[in-house]
C-alpha cells in the first residue's frame, strides 16, 4: 500500500511540474549539486534550493534568520497561524498542517525544490515526502537548537550564512553573560511550565535551560541534570520549584484550561511559601519564547527577557 500512495504522489509531483509556469523553474547545472547526509540517509541536492518547505518550528527560525522566506510551513504550536515574533516575516508563507500532522497533498502542490523535517516527527512519511523533493530530516527535537540548524543550513547551501547567524547568537550570550556577572549568575534559576493538565519543572536539557547554561546560570540541584523535564508534579512536590528566581511559563491553546492551573498553582499556600516566592523573585515569561519555538529567533529574545529582567 505505501508503495502505491509513494506512486501516486509522484505522478502527480509530475502532473503538476508539466502544467507549472516555466518561469518558476530553474535549468539545473549538474557540477551545482550537493549531498547532504541526515537521519534518514544522504540526500542530493542539485543547485541552491529555492522553493523549500519546512517542518519543524524551529526550521522555520533558521530559514529566516539565514534570510530565507519558505514557501511552505507547518503551523506553529500558538498564534493565528504564526507566532507573533515571526508573523511579519511570514506574510504569504503556505500552511503546511502541523509538526504532528503534515498535509502532504499540500507539499505537492507547492513543488517543491527542498523539504526539511524532523525525524522524531516525520519518519512514518519520509518516504512519501522524499518522492516529492529531496527531504533532509534532523534527528530529533531538543533544547540545542545549534545541531539542527547546521544541518540545515547545510541542506538549503548557506553554510557560511548560517555560521554567521551562530557567531552573532553565540556574541551575544557572551556579552550578556558579562554584563550579569558572577553575582548574578550565582543565583540559581528555576523554570516551572504550566499546561492543561499537567506542571513540569524543566532541567538542562530543555531549551531554556541550555540557553542558560551557555550563560552559566547556575540551577536548583534537581534542575541540574542533563534531562528535559520533570512532569506531573504535584503540589506536595511544590519545594522542588524553589530557587533564588522562579521564571514560569504557560503553554495555553486558547480553552482557558492551563491558565486555570497556573492560577491555581500561584494562588495556592504552598506555592506562596517559596522562598523565591515570598522574596518576590517570581516572573511570567513567553511559554512561545522560553520552550515551544525553540529556535536561534526564540533564543535571541529569550537572552533579551533576562537582560530586561536583571539589568533594567
Amino acid at each position: 500500500m505505501k508503495k502505491i500512495v509513494i506512486a501516486i504522489i509522484t505522478l502527480m509531483v509530475f502532473a503538476l511540474t508539466a502544467c507549472g509556469n516555466d518561469s518558476t523553474t530553474e535549468s539545473v547545472n549538474e557540477n551545482n549539486s550537493y549531498k547532504v547526509v541526515h537521519a534518514m540517509g544522504e540526500a542530493t541536492i542539485e543547485g541552491t534550493p529555492k522553493r523549500i518547505v519546512v517542518l519543524t518550528n524551529e526550521g522555520t527560525e533558521a530559514l529566516l534568520a539565514m534570510g530565507i522566506t519558505p514557501i511552505g510551513a507547518v503551523q506553529s504550536w500558538t498564534g493565528d497561524p504564526w507566532y507573533d515574533h515571526i508573523a511579519e516575516q511570514m506574510e504569504g508563507v503556505e500552511v503546511v498542517g502541523t509538526e504532528s500532522a503534515v498535509n502532504v497533498e499540500a507539499i505537492v502542490a507547492l513543488k517543491p525544490d527542498l523539504i526539511i523535517g524532523t525525524k522524531l516527527r516525520q519518519e512514518k512519511i519520509y518516504e512519501q515526502l522524499n518522492a516529492i523533493a529531496p527531504t533532509v530530516l534532523s534527528e530529533t527535537l531538543k533544547g540545542d537548537w545549534k545541531e539542527n540548524f547546521k544541518l540545515y543550513a547545510q541542506a538549503i547551501n548557506k553554510v557560511e550564512k548560517g555560521n554567521e547567524v551562530i557567531a552573532a547568537y553565540d556574541a551575544k550570550v557572551e556579552t550578556l553573560s558579562g554584563k550579569l556577572g558572577q553575582d548574578i549568575l550565582a543565583k540559581k534559576i528555576s523554570m516551572v511550565r504550566f499546561l492543561a493538565g499537567d506542571v513540569r519543572i524543566y532541567q538542562k536539557a530543555s531549551f531554556s535551560g541550555v540557553v542558560l547554561e551557555q550563560l552559566g546560570f547556575a540551577r536548583p540541584e534537581n534542575q541540574n541534570v542533563d534531562e528535559f523535564a520533570i512532569r506531573g508534579v504535584t503540589k506536595e512536590r511544590v519545594s522542588e520549584m524553589n530557587g533564588d528566581v522562579i521564571f514560569y511559563f504557560t503553554y495555553e491553546s486558547g480553552d482557558g484550561e492551563a491558565t486555570a492551573v497556573e492560577n491555581d498553582w500561584l494562588n495556592d499556600q504552598l506555592f506562596q511559601n517559596l522562598e523565591a516566592v515570598k522574596a518576590g523573585n517570581v516572573q511570567k515569561v513567553s511559554d512561545t519564547t522560553w520552550n515551544t519555538a525553540g529556535g536561534v529567533l526564540a533564543a535571541n529574545l529569550m537572552l533579551d527577557d533576562i537582560e530586561n529582567y536583571f539589568l533594567k
